[in-house]
């Protein structure tokens, strides 16, 4: 994320920003509200007497327009965020238009910020300091590769030994195959984890080494005992992610997930679902309130749930929001889409 301006008089005022990846487009779907102000270049039908006598002639122009949120969505297949609301500023002022905000545009939000929203940016914009990950989850015969972001994992390919075509034995037609994907998903900036049982992705690296120099420099190996999604989910809780990327969103939502169920399995320091976190917070127990993303913004459009957030700040309890896209988001919505760690039970 590219923070262009940033204008407050406390927590009201504008940022301009620029989203640079398919992970702050997801930021951004839990920054925007419905109300906010945002402003952006797009382009939209020239209304004219000639166009509506030849309307196969209209022509859009490229205009700046400010509107008032009622509506999102975020597409993660087709890289785009929907910003749908009622033309406030510019030329068609009262008629709705959306913004298809992608990778790369400019836009301009105008609001009162929640401490979470401001957070949010700050880690985008961090993060986009911070080399990214690709895991390569190998054993012999089948690959998985997964590239890490923050709204979770996100399977890139599979590659199974087979009679394919190339030079050499099966098992260097296989390695070869892995590479050629690797070039692809891993561009420069990139770190790469190659995970697995057994002596496989030793094997790999050593074929890594002789074949691309550049790409083997950015690995590091970790074992796991499986591949695939469980041995993606494997590596974030060993802390290999957390390593390369210093405090990796979702390793640290795995982590405090892993913690949570520890804590309801043996009765311990914990609350989950709305009634018993309030009842926490009103014997000021809560250290970190875990809070689903997805229950977050649908309790905000009620406007319930701030005042709450602010007294578990105001008792020195820690707020992480979770990824409902990731799996410990959808384990804390089976929760009730709220939990806490306690200091002590109750």
């Amino acid at each position: 994320m590219r923070v262009r301006k940033r204008v407050l008089k406390g927590r009201d005022g504008e940022i301009a920003l620029a989203p640079e990846t398919l992970d702050d487009l997801w930021h951004l779907k839990y920054i925007i509200e419905k109300g906010d102000f945002v402003f952006a270049l797009t382009k939209r039908k020239a209304d004219t007497v000639a166009d509506k006598i030849r309307p196969e002639k209209v022509e859009k122009k490229t205009v700046r327009l400010g509107i008032r949120v009622e509506e999102l969505e975020f597409h993660r297949f087709s890289n785009r965020l929907r910003i749908h609301g009622l033309i406030e500023h510019g030329m068609d002022a009262g008629h709705y238009h959306t913004f298809n905000v992608e990778e790369g545009a400019d836009i301009s939000i105008i609001k009162t910020w929640k401490k979470d929203q401001l957070e949010r940016i700050d880690e985008a914009e961090a993060s986009s300091k911070r080399p990214k990950v690709v895991i390569v989850a190998i054993e012999e015969g089948d690959a998985d590769i997964g590239l890490v972001r923050h709204y979770g994992i996100e399977t890139y390919s599979h590659i199974n030994q087979s009679s394919g075509k190339g030079e050499g034995t099966l098992r260097e037609v296989f390695f070869q195959e892995i590479t050629d994907h690797l070039v692809h998903a891993a561009p420069e900036s990139e770190a790469i984890v190659v995970a697995g049982p057994g002596f496989t992705k030793d094997d790999f690296l050593k074929y890594l080494h002789s074949r691309e120099q550049e790409l083997a420099s950015r690995v590091v190996t970790e074992d796991t005992s499986s591949i695939g999604m469980s041995g993606f989910q494997e590596v974030l809780r060993r802390g290999a992610v957390d390593r390369i990327m210093e405090e990796s969103r979702i390793a640290r939502e795995s982590n405090l997930m892993a913690e949570l169920l520890k804590e309801i399995a043996t009765d311990g320091k914990v609350a989950y679902g709305t009634e018993e976190v309030r009842k926490a917070l009103d014997y000021g127990a809560i250290e970190t309130l875990l809070v689903a993303d997805e229950m977050l913004r649908m309790e905000r459009e009620k406007g319930n749930i701030d005042p709450f957030l602010q007294d578990v700040e105001n008792t020195q309890g820690k707020i992480v929001v979770f990824s409902t896209i990731f799996e410990p988001g959808q384990k804390l919505l089976a929760l009730g889409g709220i939990a806490a760690l306690l200091r002590f039970k109750i």
